[in-house]
């Protein structure tokens, strides 16, 4: 076996290197966070994770559901937040909102496109209103809101894009091809967006949520079957709560992930291992 040893100068280099790894490079201080439908569910809970890492947060939303209640948890935390309220599959709506956020707030960094929607119905009952409706803020709506806010990152040389995904984007799922086919269709977005947009310093990234404690999860919880059919196949043992979404939110967002791009990462509690 071959003993390799390092100069005096390669373990001072290495040491330097090691030396710029900081814990604030979590810190979200002086960023601004654009966050569609971020007064509801997990959406929420992205802004409020961000406004506690220091991120003033800007919400697009489709109506005023929850809005009072968001801005006490984000101003509890001594952040600023606005909101606006908007129909994301509008055309040419996005550039309207992207220059509304960087009105209000002044700048933008970070883009987390978590607006989306579900229709259940068995294939061959599917309605083609549902597939247009799930397609066009699912997948349309973060395509134009990605693209509207890169043009502002590229300018800038900087910007974080997270989308959110689901154990869809890896599997077909029973009674929601709509919704498969669009979270197929983020993941593939946040690889093509990616590999264009890495030369100008912006990172896209995808979180796919397991099974989460939400509103849209509830009825798949009250099916004892279908609930135990699921906990059976996750290591963990447990839905998640939807606060365990957030550390991976602000890792994304923050300049600790500068060097993750075109990732799916899934938060499932071990999900698709088995």
């Amino acid at each position: 076996m071959v003993e390799i040893h390092q100069t005096e100068e390669e373990i001072r280099r290495h040491e330097e290197e090691l030396d710029k790894f900081k814990m604030s490079q979590f810190d979200l201080t002086g960023k601004v966070a654009i966050i569609t439908g971020g007064n509801t569910g997990l959406g929420q809970g992205y802004a409020v994770a961000m406004a506690e890492a220091g991120a003033d947060i800007f919400i697009p939303t489709f109506g005023k559901l929850e809005w009072e209640n968001t801005r006490k948890l984000i101003e509890k935390r001594g952040r600023k937040v606005e909101f606006m309220d908007v129909n994301l599959t509008e055309p040419g709506i996005t550039d309207k909102v992207v220059e509304e956020a960087v009105k209000k707030m002044g700048r933008i960094d970070i883009l987390v496109n978590n607006a989306g929607m579900i229709r259940r119905n068995p294939l061959l009952e599917s309605k083609d209103e549902d597939w247009d409706r799930v397609i066009s803020i699912n997948l349309s709506a973060a395509y134009h809101m990605s693209l509207s806010a890169a043009k502002v990152f590229a300018k800038q040389k900087y910007g974080k894009i997270i989308n959110i995904g689901s154990m869809l984007s890896f599997q077909g799922g029973k009674f929601i091809p709509s919704y498969t086919a669009s979270k197929h269709g983020v993941a593939g977005l946040t690889k093509a967006f990616a590999s264009e947009l890495g030369v100008y310093n912006i990172t896209v990234n995808a979180i796919a949520p397991g099974y989460i404690k939400t509103e849209n999860t509830a009825p798949i919880r009250a099916d004892k079957e279908r609930n135990k059919e699921i906990l059976d196949r996750i290591p963990a043992g447990h839905w998640a709560d939807p606060y365990e979404l957030m550390g991976i939110a602000v890792f994304l967002a923050s300049d600790a992930s500068s060097y993750i791009n075109g990732a799916i990462i899934p938060v499932d509690g071990g999900y698709l291992v088995r």
